[in-house]
């Protein structure tokens, strides 16, 4: 499928909207790191926030204290989730084993 032909004026604003999401994800990901969002609480909310919805798993777990991608990588292939999938993608037994699985 072809990509449509944008305007400038189209173009500068698909640019903008682009930054804006990416902002809003790192700040999510920095109030995790700082204990101010928990996990439960931001998939709880993947599907009616678009900002989480978009946002992969993976980067979500590597934003919390002690979990790097290594420890990320292993936490996804135990609850049997794809590395790319992202949080509005989880299905509920998904969503479950991994919550459980961070207890």
């Amino acid at each position: 499928m072809a990509l449509p032909t944008l305007t400038p004026e189209q173009r500068q604003e698909a640019l903008k909207k682009a930054a804006a999401a990416r902002t809003a994800r790192k700040e999510l990901r920095d109030k995790i790191a700082r204990g101010e969002e928990t996990i439960p609480a931001v998939l709880g909310r993947a599907k009616s926030d678009q900002i989480v919805g978009k946002t992969k798993v993976a980067d979500l777990l590597k934003s919390l204290p002690g979990y790097g991608p290594a420890k990320v990588s292993q936490l996804l292939e135990a609850t049997g989730i794809d590395a790319s999938r992202r949080a509005a993608g989880l299905g509920e037994r998904q969503r479950q084993a991994l919550l459980d699985a961070l207890k």
